[in-house]
């Protein structure tokens, strides 16, 4: 699995944040995705799905 976000998307609701911290944080200025693991373990992919289908920009795709 590998995690894209596009930051031009993104409106920093911390969606992502809230549902998997240890793949996505928000930048401390503009509040916008910080992504942290593009790869994440097996562990973190499901979070990771739920991220991005809950994302209200649809800033995180998912390529399998």
């Amino acid at each position: 699995m590998k995690i894209v976000v596009d930051r031009d998307k993104c409106i920093g609701s911390g969606q992502c944040v809230m549902t998997d911290p240890a793949v996505f944080d928000q930048d401390e200025d503009d509040g916008l995705v910080i992504l942290l693991q593009p790869e994440p373990p097996a562990d973190h992919q499901a979070a990771a799905r739920d991220a991005a289908m809950i994302c209200p920009s649809q800033a995180i795709t998912i390529q399998e």
